[in-house]
Order: C-alpha cells, then structure tokens, then sequence
C-alpha cells in the first residue's frame, strides 16, 4: 500500500537547513497513524529495516566541504519512498560519520617542510613521509604505519579532506527533512530510530561504517568490525541500504557486508536491497586522461553490478514494495 505524502512535508525545503518540527511532526504522526491504521512495527511478520549511510548535511547540502552532486534529489527520494512505504517499514537505522579537528585526515594533523598544512584533497603516501615531504605533529611513528597499512591493503591512499561532519556541528545532522522522516515513522510506528556514529578515532578512517581501514597500530587496537551493529541489521528480513557516496562509504559498508555475510552464511546475500536512485557517486576530479582508480561514477556502477552478481538486490524507489 502506497500511503500519502504528510501535510507537512514540501519537496522544496529539501535542501534547506531549518530546526526539525518535533511537535507538529508528532501531532500530524499520530493522526496519520489513526487515519492509515497503521500497526507498530512490533507486530509486522515481516520485519524491513532502512539503512542510511551518512545521509548528513555534510554530503548532502550543496554549502558543505563534502557535498555529494544528486545527493538533494537522492534526499527527496529517500523521504518520500519513506513515507509512502512507511506501514512496511519496521526499523530505521542511520550512520553517522563523526569527526573532531584532529584526526589523520584533516589537514591539522599534517604539516609540510615549510610548516604549512596540506590543502584538502591532497594526498599523502607513506613515501611522502618518509622522504619528510610532510610530518605528522601528532603520533608520527604511528602515522607513517597507517600510510603504510592503508597503501598495502589496496584500497586507497591517505586522502587530506575538508572538515566536515564535525561533532557538534551543523554538519553533523541528518538534513532536516530527513529527521522530520525519522520523526514521523517512529511516532506512526512506536519504534525508536536507531544512529550508529562511526569515525571518531584520530588515527583510522571508516568510509565503511562497520569497520575501520587500519585496526591496529603500534600493536594496539584502533578499531575492530562492529559485529553488533550488522547482527542488529541481518535480524531483520530485509535491508535497504541508501546514502553516500555510493563510490566511498556506501561501497565500502556493502563490502563489509558483502564479505561478512559469504563468510558466515551466504544465503543471507539476498535480504540486503540496494536503493540505487537514493544514492550519489563522488564527482570524479578534472583529469585528462582520467585513472581508473578516480573515476568515481565507473567505481561504483561496476560496484554495484557486483553487488547483484553476488545474490544482493539492486532496486529504486519507483519500484513497488512487495514483501515475500
């Protein structure tokens, strides 16, 4: 069933920062929920949870030092598949990335020869270390064995971004129609939207959200795979994931996933649903010829293809929900 649009939401106020309405969301939520008649999620028999990635002002406002081109649209899909799917959908969970100044991939972390730090969208490489090109101010041994580690597993280079999604603030947030979605499906649904913050140690990175680039430096710990949060999610029997980028942070969590469950029990391949119209590649820089390795849209159109080889779903917010 197809519910309607609420009163309150307008497609135009997508892209605008405003505080969220909690009191009218949640007066308008418990008429619509008498109105539709819907149930809690507490008794659906079958149970859909939505998985956000970094849904947050940080990738999805075009003001932001990260904003992701399509990123708006993809937001004004996404609310509204919420909403006209809300009787189906049980759960809500959504990824922060959560950052401080301080951390090895800001700029602050980083100087070089001349003392200054590095530009974002700069690249570092352990040679670049090595060579004092530029110097850690913070946990240098440990520094140079993340460069190390990061180049040796294949997957990328140190890459010097723009603050963004910074604890406290603006950037942080979901994209306030986005949370007045949130709002209104746990009000309707009496369920509580799940957040799951990721990135906050100073000396990995996390595009994925279950699991950190480098887990150990200097011997010690500095992350590990968040087990409880994928359990939380493959307990349901269906996961549609969505966010961005879909060449960064939304590959690398549907990796994780993708490698996790092959390992454990494969079968649960197909339970996990890929929104590919709720989702936005990284633009790829202005290089002539362009590397394989920075053409993000390729990256992740091959990405997904492989993600549908492999027994996942790959569909879009136009198609009808059908549960079975």
């Amino acid at each position: 069933m197809s519910l309607p649009l609420p009163s309150f939401y307008r497609a135009e106020d997508v892209p605008t920062l405003y505080v969220e309405r909690g009191g009218l969301v949640a007066d308008e939520a418990l008429q619509y929920r008498d109105k539709h008649s819907i149930a809690p999620a507490s008794e659906d028999s079958f149970r859909v949870a939505v998985f956000g990635i970094d849904c947050q002002v940080g990738f999805c406002h075009p003001d932001a030092s990260l904003y992701v081109p399509g990123a708006v649209q993809d937001t004004q899909r996404s609310i509204e598949w919420i909403y006209r799917n809300l009787s189906q959908i049980s759960g809500l969970y959504f990824s922060l990335d959560t950052h401080q100044v301080f951390q090895i991939f800001h700029p602050s972390w980083w100087v070089n020869e001349k003392g200054e730090h590095p530009a974002p969208f700069s690249v570092i490489t352990a040679a670049d270390v090595e060579a004092g090109t530029y110097r850690a101010l913070y946990e240098q041994e440990a520094s140079l064995e993340y460069c190390r580690k990061l180049e040796a597993a294949g997957k990328y280079v140190l890459t010097i971004w723009p603050y963004h999604t910074l604890l406290g603030g603006t950037s942080h947030a979901l994209m306030p129609a986005l949370m007045e979605a949130t709002l209104f499906h746990s009000i309707t649904r009496e369920q509580q939207t799940h957040f799951e913050m990721k990135g906050r140690h100073p000396q990995t990175e996390n595009y994925s959200v279950f699991s950190p680039e480098v887990k150990t430096l200097s011997r010690k710990s500095v992350g590990r795979f968040n087990r409880s949060f994928f359990d939380a999610l493959l307990a349901y029997d269906r996961v549609y994931v969505m966010g961005q980028a879909s060449s960064h942070c939304v590959l690398s969590s549907l990796q994780d996933m993708h490698d996790r469950v092959l390992a454990t029990d494969p079968s649960l391949m197909s339970k996990i649903w890929i929104l590919e119209d709720a989702m936005s590649p990284v633009t790829p820089p202005p290089l002539e010829p362009l590397p394989d390795s920075l053409n993000f849209p390729a990256i992740a159109k091959q990405a997904l293809q492989s993600f549908a080889s492999a027994g996942m779903q790959v569909t879009r917010t136009t198609e009808p929900m059908t549960l079975s």
